[in-house]
């Protein structure tokens, strides 16, 4: 491997290395999160080198990519268990790579397992440490926040509530730099082209499912799913779509819906055309349910663990809700399904109030005031103004 240039020495020569600056994402979003953020470093200071863990998009900007997501990333806890021999191979790398580069500024997104544990490293190195998208502290872990305070010099946070939370907290400094969301979920056509197009009508009622992006999950999820598809379809004109997560095989998503005698459309690749597209939508409990709330969709949130997980969480998460938007909102803008609760016959329910026309418009308007709350547009560039900021401090020149 080749050694990565610092940018904490000087060389004899009086010729200044590159900035050197150490990335660590470890799952697909951090991965485009990271990406967006190194483009708008390189915009305002191009000589910065970056390097660190991450995947396609990070490789794609730029970075030069020692150790891929793809070989650490974990969607649960036995595929984390059996992801640990690559997980513990890539601490051990970056930890060196750190020791040894001393790289003017450390970035870590997200993966708070992983990047707390580097984060002391470099805190007990004198490296300067930026985080961004925080641990979900204030859900569970709430002693995790003096941790945090003690490792970490900057934090970028990315929902409104967190930043006061830290700041509490004793952390550096805490800038509440809006969500990275909200510069990319936004449809590029009118929802009669992206129906056409999928060969869809325009004119029926249209519900969206996001069974999710684990393979578990959309196991779990998929079959009341479809099973409420067919109890809706009695009672309207309506027709499905299912937008297809990456991470999920297509095979088994046509192999789901193959067995339901409801006519359902998988789509890929096109999931804000298509989720704006529709009036209402069934999705897993996660980013997906911010990515449905930024474009103010009414929705049922489905959310199922095994007995244990959830038995286990019910003991450590602190928070009164499941669904992002909801958190973000401070009540329950949109249904949440549990566990047992998660059933057709609930979910159609549920489809039932959604589609009143009164509660429908109530919800929306509630969705317009979740995306406020999450800031304006322009995430990536206050994240890189931060480490622009940072690395004036750590580098003995001024940054141009």
């Amino acid at each position: 491997m080749a050694t990565v240039m610092a940018g904490n020495t000087t060389p004899s020569s009086g010729n200044r290395r590159p900035l050197g600056v150490m990335l660590v994402a470890g799952e697909a979003s951090g991965d485009a999160r990271g990406a967006e953020l190194v483009r708008k470093l390189r915009q305002r200071h191009p000589s910065v080198e970056f390097f660190g863990m991450g995947g396609a998009d990070l490789r794609q900007a730029g970075m030069r990519v020692v150790h891929d997501i793809a070989r650490v990333a974990g969607v649960g806890v036995s595929e984390v268990f059996g992801s640990l021999r690559h997980i513990w191979m890539a601490y051990r790398l970056l930890r060196r790579l750190l020791l040894e580069a001393r790289p003017a500024l450390l970035i870590l997104i997200d993966f708070p397992e992983f990047n707390m544990r580097l984060a002391r490293i470099a805190r007990r190195h004198g490296i300067t440490v930026l985080y961004y998208i925080s641990p979900q502290v204030w859900a569970w872990r709430h002693y995790r926040i003096r941790q945090i305070a003690s490792s970490v010099d900057a934090m970028a946070v990315v929902f409104p509530f967190e930043a006061d939370l830290y700041k509490a907290f004793g952390v550096g400094t805490v800038s509440f730099v809006g969500h990275p969301l909200v510069d990319i979920v936004k449809p590029d056509r009118d929802r009669e082209t992206s129906l056409r197009g999928a060969g869809l009508d325009p004119g029926k009622l249209t519900v969206a499912m996001m069974p999710g992006s684990r393979e578990k999950e959309v196991a779990s999820l998929i079959g009341p799913m479809l099973e409420a598809a067919r109890g809706l379809s009695r009672e309207r004109d309506v027709q499905f779509l299912l937008i297809r997560a990456s991470t999920i095989d297509r095979s088994d998503l046509e192999q789901a819906v193959a067995g339901s005698p409801i006519a359902v459309r998988i789509v890929e690749g096109d999931t804000y055309n298509m989720l704006a597209a529709a009036d209402l939508v069934w999705v897993a409990s996660g980013t997906a349910t911010l990515e449905a709330g930024l474009l103010k969709k009414p929705m049922v949130i489905a959310y199922r663990l095994s007995p244990l997980s959830y038995w286990l969480g019910r003991l450590l998460v602190r928070v009164d809700h499941i669904g992002m938007v909801n958190i973000i909102a401070g009540e329950r803008v949109v249904p949440e399904l549990i566990q047992d609760e998660v059933t057709s016959d609930r979910i159609l329910a549920e489809t039932r109030r959604m589609l009143q026309p009164e509660i429908r418009s109530a919800v929306v308007r509630k969705l317009e005031t979740v995306r406020q709350r999450l800031g304006p547009p322009g995430a990536p560039g206050r994240v890189a103004d931060m480490a622009m900021t940072l690395l004036a401090r750590t580098d003995n020149r001024t940054l141009r």
